[in-house]
């Protein structure tokens, strides 16, 4: 006898969500994988065990996690929206994807400039943030591929964007974009990016100037990944702390063999840290993010071998949260979303911090019950939160407001 439809309905979502978890179960007892960490403040958690799939592979030898991860990203479609027009171009020998509403305009539209996430190693034209009909009917929209890592190192990912910026700044009127108007944006390593073009930017004389930059929780340093939220999220999909130095290591210099003396703070002189101790310190950190635990970094077993392979993590154009006063005062008004549950938390309150001290604007939108990633999760299958919407909607409402 034949199971009536809605049964079979049934056994199949039970299947889909038994399996996965079996699968994470095995792969934490049987292979040896670090334990995970799914707080009780998030949402839907059932959803985040889902993620882990691409370490399994990599501990089973299927496929590296870089391999699975491109795959995954590639995987998903763009939708045709009608009241869009969408070509694939290049500026500067940088491949673009273009956004332009169909509609009319009565006058210039904006300008967003999105550098998509993916700890410079992965990503693709297709995943942009803003592929929803309230953000495109008021917007025009640039996605830029720039070349990713380990193939192509620091700075090529930086150089990309900036290259392609240059060239739509310049070119604005056949794109119908108000020049005064023009925005960067970016996700993860791509609000890396949006802020060392914001930086590189800022000051210009040749240029516009920059209306805003848009940072998402953005990573914007690789010297202390000892900082509260390193520790407290370090278990927390979708971004480890492990995997948090292993991507910017990759982008640096394509090698993570020194992985765990960066994570253990080996990798940066004593001297040079107390240097950038006044921007990047648990000490600028509210303590009501501290709650949850912090634990002091000991710099006393420096290693100077790491040091010189290392040695341009201390450049500005890497690592955005290190520039000088001088630059960050010119930067434009400023958006950052940070989310409690990520390990890159710290990295967008120190930020924050620094553009108020330097007297920028800037609108801060924190997501309590967030983690990161969640808004590149947004209408994307089943694997949409509620905390991701309503991230993405401060997003438009402060682009609307510019």
């Amino acid at each position: 006898m034949a199971l009536p439809a809605a049964a079979v309905l049934l056994l199949l979502l039970l299947l889909a969500l038994l399996l996965p978890l079996a699968v994470l179960v095995l792969g934490t007892v049987l292979l040896g994988l670090p334990s995970y960490d799914i707080p009780a403040g998030v949402n839907q958690p059932a959803k985040l065990r889902l993620v882990l799939a691409g370490r399994i592979l990599e501990k089973t030898g299927l496929c590296s996690q870089i391999t699975f991860g491109r795959y995954v990203r590639q995987g998903r479609r763009l939708r045709v929206d009608p009241k869009l027009f969408i070509q694939d171009l290049q500026f500067n020998k940088v491949p673009v994807r273009v956004y332009q509403p169909k509609a009319t305009s009565h006058g210039r539209r904006r300008g967003i400039l999105f550098f998509h996430g993916g700890g410079w190693v992965f990503g693709s034209l297709g995943n942009s943030l803003f592929l929803n009909q309230k953000t495109i009917l008021v917007v025009e929209h640039m996605s830029y591929m720039y070349r990713l890592a380990p193939e192509h190192k620091y700075p090529a990912a930086y150089e990309d964007c900036l290259n392609a910026t240059l060239h739509f700044m310049r070119n604005t009127d056949l794109y119908g974009v108000d020049p005064t108007r023009i925005s960067v944006c970016g996700d993860s390593a791509g609000g890396n990016l949006a802020a060392a073009v914001s930086q590189t930017l800022a000051g210009r004389a040749d240029l516009p100037r920059l209306r805003a930059q848009i940072l998402i929780y953005p990573g914007l340093q690789a010297l202390d990944f000892n900082l509260p939220s390193y520790h407290q999220n370090r278990g927390v999909p979708l971004l480890f702390r492990e995997r948090a130095a292993f991507f910017a290591l990759q982008y640096l210099n394509g090698d993570a063999s020194h992985m765990q003396e960066v994570l253990k703070g080996s990798h940066i002189p004593p001297d040079m840290r107390q240097k950038y101790r006044k921007w990047v310190s648990p000490d600028n950190i509210p303590e009501e993010f501290k709650v949850r635990g912090v634990k002091a970094l000991n710099p006393s077993d420096f290693m100077a071998e790491v040091y010189e392979t290392v040695k341009r993590f201390c450049e500005p154009n890497l690592c955005p949260l290190l520039a000088e006063d001088a630059v960050v005062h010119q930067l434009p008004e400023s958006f950052i979303l940070t989310c409690e549950y990520d390990v890159l938390r710290d990295d967008g309150l120190l930020y924050k911090k620094r553009l108020e001290d330097n007297g920028v604007q800037v609108t801060w939108c924190h997501l309590e019950d967030g983690f990161h990633g969640i808004i590149s999760l947004y209408d994307y299958g089943g694997l949409s939160f509620p905390s991701g919407k309503r991230g993405l909607d401060s997003v438009v409402n402060f682009l609307k407001g510019l």
